[in-house]
């Protein structure tokens, strides 16, 4: 197995909603049909168009990054992979409370038909939250992580979300921004820990801006520690700062654009 670890400067486009592109963009819900598939296809590839035009136009190549599905987006993993792209790939089933595999115990099958040069999950872990569900979570992501570096050449790009729980939100008198500044940084460091302590090892921990950058440093000190000197952080784009100072403390990564998929 190989240590864990990716320190070089990248900027991620995300576009690998799913359940949420349906939904919030097109208004569907239920199976699709294969031209509404086809259709939010055509919608991903505008965007990966986009991508290909701002590399043209002089992003480098070697930071640029797009993230997107299997699902819609199949063709636009062929080409990027056959141009050369850094591309990342999702794990997760869309929208669920819980982590899980995608396409179930035919997760590695479909990494490697794929083979991007990361395997993406969105997980939330809340360490004050359901421990039973904690546990296996944190189960599935090691075998996963385990696979990755084991078995496949692609990195393991870990997107932790930390939501509010219900009792941790009524001690802030249900204020939310309150809980971005004041709780979630620690359970941010206490997830990570605890995920390290079952054995889950990211090359790269996705998270959540920060205000401030006390907070930023306790972060990439977590995510280094106990040897992990090489793994890097990235910032997603809920939460992200406007201003680049914030990012740039987080070991030099950062992302530009949407939000995670719900």
């Amino acid at each position: 197995m190989t240590a864990p670890g990716f320190d070089r400067p990248l900027y991620i486009l995300p576009f690998d909603h799913r359940g949420s592109f349906e939904t919030k963009m097109f208004g569907w819900e239920g199976d699709l049909s294969a031209a509404q598939t086809a259709e939010i296809a055509a919608a991903k590839q505008v965007i990966y168009d986009g991508f290909k035009a701002a590399v043209a136009a002089g992003v480098p190549k070697e930071k640029a990054a797009i993230l997107v599905d299997e699902q819609f987006g199949a063709a636009i993993l062929r080409d990027a992979a056959a141009h050369g792209y850094t591309i990342a790939c999702p794990a997760e089933k869309s929208g669920q409370e819980e982590f899980d595999f995608e396409y179930g115990e035919d997760f590695a099958k479909h990494i490697e038909a794929v083979r991007p040069t990361f395997c993406k999950v969105l997980v939330r872990y809340n360490p004050e939250g359901d421990s039973t569900s904690n546990r296996r979570q944190a189960a599935r992501l090691k075998r996963l992580g385990e696979y990755l570096h084991g078995q496949s050449r692609s990195l393991f790009l870990f997107e932790l979300l930390v939501p509010p729980e219900k009792a941790q939100l009524e001690r802030l008198k249900g204020d939310k921004k309150a809980y971005d500044l004041e709780l979630r940084p620690r359970l941010m460091a206490q997830a990570i820990q605890e995920l390290q302590d079952a054995q889950v090892e990211p090359d790269v921990w996705k998270i959540e801006g920060l205000d401030r950058s006390q907070d930023c440093e306790k972060i990439v000190a977590t995510a280094r520690g106990g040897g992990r000197d090489k793994v890097g952080c990235i910032i997603l784009g809920r939460g992200e700062d406007e201003h680049p100072g914030t990012d740039l403390e987080l070991s030099g990564h950062t992302e530009n654009g949407a939000a995670h998929d719900d």
